[in-house]
């Protein structure tokens, strides 16, 4: 199950891209009864979230919050990946400086946040050699083309 909340101010943004790059996904990881939140935001919000979570006083394009982390997660729901936070604010100019659309940039993003959740990370070179070829696996599937970071 996938719940999309848009707070950001773009009302018309289409979530369909972002059902569809969360699904893809999960059933690339064999992954089908699991639960995860979308959250579409702007700059400012990003801003704080990321500068109380991160300490980084300054908006990104995601942040994943994945329920699976920690030593107490035990007691938790193991349907419940977690929540991916999205600013459509910084998707937009990054999707203008690739020349695609929102929804493109949005899917991806998606993506990746999504991959955070299930464990994936790119802090070393062969963390991120992992983590971006199943990226671009599950974007291939969704006929999206991103280059690799």
């Amino acid at each position: 199950m996938t719940d999309i909340t848009n707070i950001s101010n773009n009302r018309t943004f289409d979530i369909e891209k972002v059902e569809q790059a969360v699904s893809e996904t999960l059933i690339a990881h064999n992954l089908v009864d699991c639960e995860v939140s979308v959250l579409l935001t702007d700059d400012p919000h990003m801003k704080q979230l990321n500068r109380d979570y991160r300490e980084i006083d300054a908006t990104t394009d995601v942040l994943a919050f994945a329920m699976q982390e920690g030593e107490d997660n035990n007691d938790l729901n193991t349907n419940m990946l977690g929540d991916v936070v999205i600013s459509l604010e910084t998707a937009e100019r990054q999707a203008k400086n690739e020349s695609h659309s929102l929804e493109e940039e949005v899917a991806f993003l998606t993506v990746h946040g999504v991959l955070h959740l299930l464990g994936y990370d790119h802090q070393t070179q062969n963390e991120a050699s992992v983590m971006f070829a199943k990226q671009e696996s599950i974007l291939q599937h969704l006929h999206l083309k991103r280059p690799t970071q």
